[in-house]
């Protein structure tokens, strides 16, 4: 192999390592902001909660969450979203092995239970609001509505970022790209099962006591 020859294929070569460094700065730095980026959504939800806080006893001579909660009905709601967490795990566990069919799969379980979360949610606004108990009716059902709607917008944005990914994937494969933004999406949803947690326990088992 002539000298010329050799220092092409070394010059490319390390143009391929290059490109990869790359790739990895780029995803890294992607992820690094994600994590900023939750960080600025948990000090909208610490900003929630403190506004519930306060106004957990201003319902006037309105129906109370101790009156209307069902707490059973919250917990199976509850354990939908924590299995749904278990599975993405799943999902990024597949990912790692590229194995495209266990991820398709952990994930159309995931965004099952994430639906049938968001399900049962929207029947108990609609349970709520029929027993008198909508965000209109006092300051304390205003700030539950706005709070648990939050989450629930968060999880539906999470389910459509869900569909555009898988859609991505299949037509790029799992790129470095595609990878890293699946990895942001983990950290998202697992990021929505501990606020739940937070709701779990502060508005409903702390509101039916």
């Amino acid at each position: 192999m002539s000298t010329t020859t050799l220092d092409t294929h070394q010059a490319a070569h390390a143009g391929g390592h290059d490109h990869d460094h790359e790739h990895h700065d780029a995803g890294g730095n992607t992820v690094f902001g994600f994590w900023v980026y939750l960080m600025s959504d948990c000090l909208i939800f610490a900003g929630l909660f403190a506004t519930y806080a306060v106004l957990a006893n201003a319902t006037v001579d309105g129906p109370t969450g101790r009156e209307l909660f069902d707490l059973k009905f919250v917990l199976v709601e509850t354990f939908l979203l924590l299995f749904s967490s278990l599975s993405f795990g799943l999902a990024m566990i597949s990912a790692h092995k590229r194995s495209l069919g266990g991820l398709y799969g952990w994930l159309a379980v995931t965004a099952l239970l994430g639906l049938g979360f968001l399900g049962m949610e929207l029947y108990e606004f609609n349970h709520l609001i029929h027993e008198g108990a909508g965000p209109g009716r006092s300051a304390y059902w205003s700030a539950f509505f706005t709070l648990v709607g939050t989450h629930g917008l968060h999880v539906a944005s999470g389910l459509l970022w869900m569909a555009v990914l898988v859609i991505q994937i299949a037509k790029n494969g799992l790129s470095p790209r595609n990878s890293t933004r699946l990895a942001c999406l983990s950290l998202f949803w697992h990021f929505l099962d501990i606020i739940w947690i937070g709701v779990f326990t502060i508005v409903y088992l702390l509101g039916a006591l």
